[in-house]
């Protein structure tokens, strides 16, 4: 199933797989859905992950002590994409965890749990032809980040292989939220206009409806992450699925749609 916005701006929510467990994930990751998340980025906990700001660190920290692995994140998106058909379901690791696993048996997996597409955060564009023949092998789609210090150069080459859609990052450095967005977030949007017909969809530091409606001027999409994962540190287990679809649901509309949640 190839990865579709419905609506503009798209909403990609990123969640930490196994925090604070596996069975919570699934709750929280259903109510985005229902929420109004087009796309959900299955983050795979990894023991080191130095793209990420503190939030996420954390929280990779606890799902690697509850023991998530790989093959778990895999086993909850075929569960997702039984109970909710049409989300789209990318992949979001490092790259050690899928080595360990193995590239092609990690494909075939992915592929047999309903999976759209992969992103590895530190696979680059220039070393990834093996990468990128096998994940298409398997009907899988390659995404790649491209960064607003990116020649144009290397944008076209992030352009010219990527599929479903390209991320770009509002700014240099490790993710977390932000109190407004970056400057050179739009242009780095439209400088990738030039080399893709592909959605783009902006990523770091969105973290607020006031974000999500600028991003929609410029953008087709956008990926929301620290904001959502702090939510969950922030929240009980039990809480956490409501806590976040209220937050999903007020991006869109701040007021009347979110209290129509809580209530």
């Amino acid at each position: 199933m190839a990865i579709e916005f419905r609506r503009r701006p798209g909403l990609v929510v990123y969640l930490t797989i196994g925090d604070p467990d596996l069975a919570t994930s699934k709750r929280i990751a259903l109510a985005a859905v229902d929420a109004g998340a087009d796309v959900l980025e299955l983050g795979v906990p990894f023991s080191d992950p130095l793209a990420d700001g503190p939030v996420i660190q954390r929280a990779s920290e606890r799902a690697v002590r509850n023991g998530t692995r790989l093959a778990d994140v895999l086993e909850l998106a075929r569960s997702l994409r039984a109970e909710r058909p049409s989300v789209g379901l990318v992949i979001f690791s490092y790259l050690n965890p899928v080595l360990r696993m193995g590239l092609e048996a990690f494909a075939r997996a992915a592929a047999d749990a309903g999976v759209d597409a992969v992103l590895i955060i530190d696979m680059i564009v220039e070393e990834s032809e093996t990468y990128r023949a096998i994940l298409r092998r398997h009907g899988l789609q390659p995404i790649f980040l491209a960064a607003p210090t990116s020649p144009d150069r290397r944008l076209r080459s992030i352009a010219e292989v990527s599929e479903g859609f390209v991320y770009a990052i509002s700014r240099v450095g490790i993710t977390g939220t932000q109190q407004q967005l970056a400057g050179d977030a739009r242009g780095l949007v439209e400088r990738l206009r030039r080399y893709t017909t592909l959605p783009v969809a902006l990523g770091f530091g969105i973290s607020s409806a006031e974000h999500f409606a600028a991003v929609g001027e410029f953008a087709d999409a956008a990926v929301v992450g620290s904001a959502i994962v702090s939510l969950i540190e922030q929240s009980s287990a039990e809480d956490a699925p409501r806590a976040v679809a209220a937050f999903v649901a007020g991006l869109r509309a701040p007021a009347t749609v979110a209290e129509n949640v809580l209530s």
